[in-house]
C-alpha cells in the first residue's frame, strides 16, 4: 500500500475531478456562463500538492475575459465545496484545442499548451506581432515566453507562427508572422512545448530513484530465485527474475556469459 498510494492518489483525483465538473457545470450560474462562452469547453483537473511531480512555479498569465470568469466561478465553486482549501491555476499541465483557420480553406485542430494558445489567439486580431508585444499581451515571463514562441515558430515540421530573423533566440524586437500557409497532412495537430531545464531535470531525477528502487528489487528476486534453484545460467536467470518481478534484469546485475551460484548459510553460522 505504501509503494500504491501515491498512484491511489492520483486515480482519486481524476475521479474526484469529474465529479467536481459535474457539479459545476449543474450550477445556474456557472450554467449561464459556459452556455455565453460560445462553444467554448471549459475542463480542470484538481491535483493533491505532493502526490504529483513537482513542477516549476507558474507565471500569473493573462487568460481572456471569458476563460478567467469561468477559472474565477470554478475556484469559488470548489471553496464553497471545501472550507480552508483553495486552487492554484498551473498553466504548465494545462491543454487547449484551438480550431484554425488557414489559406484557402484548410481547417486544422491543433492541441497547445494554455501558453501557446494565449500566443495563437493574439492574431486573431493582428498579422504580425513582436516577441514584446506577445509577452505584454500574455503576461508571460521572459522565459516562458521565449520556449513558447520557438516551439510555435522553430519546430521542424509544424510552424504556426514564421520567425523573421534567423537563429533559435528569441529577442524582444523579434518579429513574428501567423503562418497562413501552413499545411499538414493530419486535421489534429499536437504541438509540443518545450520543456524548462528544471522540469528536465526533475524528470531525470525520478527515472534515477525508480531504476535505483528496481535495483534493490532485482537483488533480492535473484536471491530468492538462486536459494530454489541454486544453479542457473545467466540467461535462465534473466528470464526467471522477468517472470517473477516484471523486470527486465539481463545486464543489470551481470553481462558475463556462464553460470550464477548461490547457497544458502549453513545454521548458526
Amino acid at each position: 500500500a505504501v509503494y500504491t498510494s501515491k498512484i491511489e492518489g492520483m486515480l482519486w483525483d481524476i475521479d474526484n475531478s469529474r465529479a467536481l465538473l459535474v457539479d459545476f457545470a449543474s450550477e445556474p450560474a456557472a450554467a449561464s456562463a459556459l452556455q455565453a462562452a460560445g462553444g467554448l469547453e471549459f475542463g480542470a483537473t484538481v491535483l493533491t500538492s505532493g502526490l504529483w511531480p513537482a513542477q516549476p512555479p507558474a507565471s500569473d498569465v493573462l487568460y481572456p475575459p471569458v476563460v478567467r470568469k469561468l477559472q474565477d466561478m470554478f475556484s469559488a465553486s470548489y471553496a464553497a465545496r471545501h472550507s480552508g482549501r483553495s486552487l492554484k491555476w498551473a498553466s504548465a499541465l494545462g491543454q487547449c484545442t484551438l480550431k484554425v483557420s488557414f489559406a484557402g480553406g484548410v481547417r486544422k485542430e491543433v492541441v497547445v499548451s494554455p501558453l501557446q494558445a494565449l500566443a495563437l489567439l493574439l492574431f486573431n486580431q493582428a498579422d504580425r506581432l513582436t516577441a514584446a508585444e506577445v509577452g505584454r499581451a500574455t503576461g508571460m515571463t521572459s522565459a516562458d515566453l521565449s520556449r513558447t514562441l520557438q516551439s510555435l515558430a522553430l519546430h521542424k515540421t509544424i510552424k504556426l507562427l514564421l520567425k523573421e530573423a534567423k537563429g533559435r533566440e528569441v529577442n524582444d524586437d523579434d518579429v513574428f508572422d501567423f503562418n497562413a500557409g501552413f499545411t499538414h497532412k493530419l486535421y489534429r495537430i499536437v504541438v509540443a512545448q518545450i520543456s524548462p531545464k528544471e522540469q528536465v531535470e526533475e524528470e531525470q531525477g525520478v527515472e534515477q530513484r525508480l531504476f535505483e528502487d528496481r535495483q534493490h528489487e532485482i537483488d533480492a528476486a535473484i536471491v530468492r530465485i538462486m536459494k530454489a534453484k541454486k544453479t542457473l545460467s545467466t540467461t535462465q536467470t534473466a528470464t526467471t527474475t522477468t517472470s517473477l518481478d516484471g523486470m527486465l534484469a539481463a545486464g543489470a546485475h551481470s553481462n558475463k556469459a556462464g553460470n550464477l551460484s548461490m547457497y544458502d548459510d549453513p545454521p548458526g553460522k
